[in-house]
């Protein structure tokens, strides 16, 4: 490791060899029943923390604060005992690269967006959406639930892979769990309605602060997996990306709108109300074979993030 960089920082081809092999076995069913993906006990833990303190009478906005700083201090702290825990080299290293590939999804969200290309029909096209949007689905045409698909797996791809390794590689194992714990907090309790806006004021603004560098290379390296047809995405990503309500999240999804010449967002239904949302892109609604487009595109996205991986190992040892 270069002297002026902090003993915090992973070595690039671990990061490498963590994607590698989470792409190749993802976190497997069979062990998935034995022992929960890790996720679901950050979960469990925020969703106690919330039962507990959020309630009208509390001082919701610190109570919020206090359930991130738990959240983040025993993510933080696991991840510092994991990559010390053995002492020895070749077996530490090797720890740290199996424990690194719970905190990426390459394998599972690719897993889960074919399921929808490769659904039988619309009401299974429809089930297998379900599995990764938070909208209603009952009523989605063919042209809603492609277009759900995709703004779920350009999303995604940052938060699911190239922010966690984005962090994986500035902070180690402690990095990577602290951004799984804020990110988790984002999706339970950063919310605006009434009930989530002042407990999980802590967890959204944190998220959007640890996805901003990341999600403008998340939209950059879908914008790049174009090849030839670059500057099209990059126009539509420049164009498109700070309508979105969030700072972060319409970055990928505006690039992978101009990337495969389509038009995502729109309203949307949630809970049974409608919420306007900006559109990205001006081409046409998607269909299904615009879904299996761009998993094409999200692989020589993620192919990509591994290329800079073995760029920055290569200058690693210089």
């Amino acid at each position: 490791m270069p002297d002026f960089i902090p003993d915090v920082m992973s070595d690039p081809w671990i990061v490498l060899a963590a994607l590698v092999l989470e792409a190749v076995i993802g976190y497997p069913t069979a062990l998935h029943l034995a022992l929960p993906h890790p996720v679901t006990w950050i979960g469990a833990v925020l969703a106690v923390c919330e039962k507990r303190w959020n309630e009208p009478q509390r001082a919701r906005k610190a109570w919020g604060v206090v359930t991130l700083v738990i959240a983040v201090v025993v993510t933080g702290g696991a991840g510092f005992l994991l990559s010390h825990v053995t002492g020895i080299m070749p077996l530490q290293t090797a720890l740290i690269v199996i424990l690194g590939t719970v905190g990426l999804a390459q394998r599972s969200l690719h897993d889960h967006v074919a399921a929808v290309v490769h659904a039988p029909d619309l009401d299974a096209a429809r089930r297998a959406v379900a599995g990764i949007v938070g909208r209603d689905v009952e009523s989605l045409d063919g042209q809603g639930v492609a277009a759900a698909a995709l703004e779920s797996l350009s999303e995604s791809f940052n938060d699911g892979i190239v922010a966690p390794a984005f962090w994986f590689l500035l902070g180690g194992l402690p990095g990577l769990f602290i951004y799984k714990a804020v990110n988790t907090a984002d999706s339970m309790i950063g919310h605006l309605e009434p009930r989530w806006r002042d407990f999980g004021w802590a967890a959204a603004r944190l998220d959007d602060l640890l996805n901003l560098l990341p999600a403008r290379l998340a939209g950059a390296l879908i914008v790049l997996a174009q090849g030839r047809d670059w500057r099209r995405g990059w126009r539509v990503m420049w164009a498109d990306a700070m309508k979105h309500a969030s700072p972060n999240a319409g970055w990928p999804e505006a690039a992978m709108a101009g990337a495969l010449n389509v038009r995502l967002g729109g309203p949307a239904q949630y809970d049974g109300v409608t919420h306007d949302r900006p559109v990205f892109g001006v081409g046409a609604a998607p269909s299904i074979a615009d879904v299996r487009r761009g998993l094409f595109t999200y692989r020589k996205a993620c192919a990509l993030l591994w290329v800079l991986m073995i760029a920055g190992g290569l200058l690693w040892r210089l």
